[in-house]
């Protein structure tokens, strides 16, 4: 957020003898960021400063002016903050003349009054205020609504009174389909849930906190005005002004979080201006409605907490100026801090450390010396426990083998979605129908990939990003999942299949193993020992995909090397030709082999004819030299084993 003012407007509130560049030096240095300083007509400036998000507060002239007069003494400058003075009009004997029936679970305040009003141009003083802050000046009755804004920090609104005929308005939620024209002549259509208030008979006549209405709004013959000021809220305005693209300065400010008890302050300086700029004339007593009305909150604060977590002693009378200075009220008991939390810091204070926070900031962090705390123990840094090593080597290794990582977006559409749309996650407000639904897995968004690249014939995408799954009453999961796809003429499995076998052991991942899948020869489950890790699918004979649980290899990843003695004695390798059923797999005739003797070191399938096979088998002795005995008595076993397992016959 930003807001512009100029230095003589701030001065109203501030007395000091700081030039207007030391008061924006010193502001950036521990509070608002003065990102420029510009001079004004003669002899005065405008302060274009960014706010953050969470104090709203400092989004108004009275509000910097007291954090200038917290800040200005840290650094030698004399300054005092000037509150509004602003006299109570004496009380008409006319009762409120219009019926508010009010939804305190929508607004938590609602301030209202009738004026009579003179309609003309603003004086030159007022525009100068307001043009300079970047609202352009309308009317000295719209005028004053934003320049109220501006200095106290609550957004204000005013009706033309005699356009609300039925002297009724009822504070509700919108349905859905409602329609309504902004002040600025655009139509909308309502989602529902909005805050608006109607006339009774059902006709809206303002978009509360948002954006008045075209049927209420003043006009050139206006005589009567209801100034109105509401506190609503602040979630359902963020819906309304992100939902309908209206972000006017009240609804972005009004989101925030503005200060219930800045209400009637802004209601009181708005009656005054009034009656001085437009001849204004009370036709009723002040109606306050205010249901949800904050409670006081105190929160306690240490000498030795402020300091520890500061790490400099910093004396707690100077902590108390501090803290006053901000609005705070200070109460001390045996080197504690007692501080009230002021009303219009409600939202942003709620534990010790904050009041630490605002001691230190304005104290200075400049003040800090740049001396790193003391490390009484630490834990060995150990790369095995560090997840940003795993992904950089497993992005790494791809890389060398040819693949081209891509970011694709986490909301897809629902053509991008794979499952029951039933069960799908959806985006309650999507940017776009292509962003509808976040995805369940990475694979469509490869294949997407693929399709925006229909002139190359041969590709390798991987992706490393977060899937979501549905969970009943939560927040949907997220899994760290790794995807690739290839595109080539003949893609084959075998080439995937020793990718992911490389790539697992890698990083010290083996023992994994490849099953057909539910979905039958087109889907190959990929498994480590009995926990599924993904799965390959062959979707023609030109793309094949993967996917795999990244959390899982990031689990049972380790760096752990094992060192083998080079072997003294020579192998003996031998092949076995085998006639064994073509549904047998080749795992579990590898594995079974290699359990019948320990001298067994290594087995691999090396042709395969109808139903025979082909195994190459190693064996070693580290402690001497095998000899053809040794050998076939093993490789009578094996046979033996074999037949009686798999029905396996020796070809001969």
């Amino acid at each position: 957020m930003n807001i512009k003012i100029l230095d003589s407007w701030l001065r109203q509130f501030l007395k000091t003898k700081a030039s207007a560049k030391t008061v924006a030096d010193c502001l950036s240095l521990t509070s608002v960021s003065v990102e420029r300083l510009e001079q004004y007509g003669k002899g005065d400036f405008t302060y274009d400063i960014e706010v953050t998000t969470n104090r709203p507060d400092l989004m108004s002239v009275v509000g910097l002016a007291r954090e200038a007069a917290a800040v200005l003494p840290q650094f030698g400058n004399q300054a005092e903050f000037i509150p509004p003075q602003i006299a109570k009009p004496e009380k008409p004997k006319e009762k409120f003349p219009i019926t508010i029936i009010n939804n305190p679970d929508l607004v938590g305040r609602i301030i209202a009054v009738v004026m009579e009003i003179d309609l003309k141009q603003s004086p030159q003083h007022l525009k100068e205020r307001i043009e300079s802050s970047g609202i352009r000046s309308i009317n000295n009755l719209i005028d004053i609504t934003n320049y109220v804004m501006r200095e106290i920090g609550h957004p204000t609104h005013v009706f033309d009174y005699d356009r609300l005929t039925t002297k009724t308005m009822k504070i509700r939620e919108s349905k859905k389909g409602e329609k309504l024209t902004t002040l600025d002549g655009k139509e909308y259509i309502l989602k529902g849930g909005d805050i608006v208030a109607d006339d009774g008979s059902g006709k809206i006549v303002d978009l509360l906190s948002v954006m008045g209405t075209q049927n209420s709004v003043v006009t050139d013959k206006t005589t009567k005005i209801l100034f109105f000021i509401d506190n609503c809220d602040q979630n359902r305005i963020r819906k309304t002004s992100m939902g309908l693209n209206i972000r006017s300065e009240a609804a972005v400010l009004n989101e925030k979080g503005v200060d219930p008890e800045l209400g009637m302050e802004a209601m009181l300086r708005g009656i005054e201006l009034f009656q001085e700029i437009a001849n204004g004339k009370l036709l009723s007593d002040i109606l306050d409605i205010y249901p949800n009305k904050p409670s006081v909150k105190k929160i306690e604060v240490s000498e030795e907490k402020i300091n520890n977590i500061i790490g400099i002693k910093i004396p707690l009378k100077t902590s108390e100026s501090i803290l006053k200075k901000l609005g705070f009220g200070i109460t001390t008991k045996t080197n504690t801090l007692v501080a009230t939390v002021p009303s219009w810091r409600h939202k942003d204070i709620e534990i010790s450390e904050d009041i630490v926070e605002e001691i230190a900031r304005i104290y200075g962090y400049h003040k800090l010396p740049s001396i790193l705390p003391p490390l009484t123990s630490a834990e060995n840094y150990n790369l095995s426990k560090d997840v940003f090593y795993w992904e950089k080597r497993i992005k790494e290794s791809l890389k060398y083998w040819g693949f081209t990582e891509t970011y694709t977006c986490s909301m897809v559409s629902e053509e991008l979605l794979e499952g029951p749309i039933e069960q799908a996650i959806s985006i309650e407000n999507p940017l776009t129908e292509d962003m509808a639904y976040l995805r369940k897995t990475l694979v469509p968004s490869l294949l997407q990939a693929i399709r925006n690249n229909p002139a190359k014939t041969d590709l390798k995408f991987f992706e490393l990003a977060n899937v979501y799954i549905p969970r009943i009453g939560e927040l949907p999961k997220e899994t760290l999942m790794l995807a690739g796809i290839i595109k080539k003429q003949k893609a084959s499995f075998f080439e995937i299949k020793g990718i992911i076998e490389q790539l697992l052991e890698n990083v010290g991942i083996k023992n994994i193993t490849f099953e057909i899948g539910h979905k039958g020869g087109f889907d190959i489950e990929v498994k480590l020992e009995s926990e599924l890790l993904g799965n390959i699918e062959i979707l023609d004979e030109n793309i094949i995909d993967f996917e795999l649980n990244f959390e899982i290899i990031e689990k049972h990843a380790n760096l752990t090397k094992t060192y083998n003695e080079i072997p003294k004695y020579p192998s003996i390798t031998e092949d076995i030709n085998l006639i064994i059923d073509q549904n047998v797999k080749y795992a579990d005739i590898s594995s079974f082999i290699k359990k019948q003797n320990n001298l067994i070191k290594e087995i691999s399938l090396i042709d395969t004819y109808q139903n025979t096979r082909t195994f190459r088998i190693k064996y070693q002795d580290s402690e001497r030299t095998l000899t053809n005995e040794d050998v076939s008595k093993i490789r009578e076993k094996i046979l033996k084993n074999l037949k009686e397992k798999f029905h396996a016959e020796l070809k001969k």
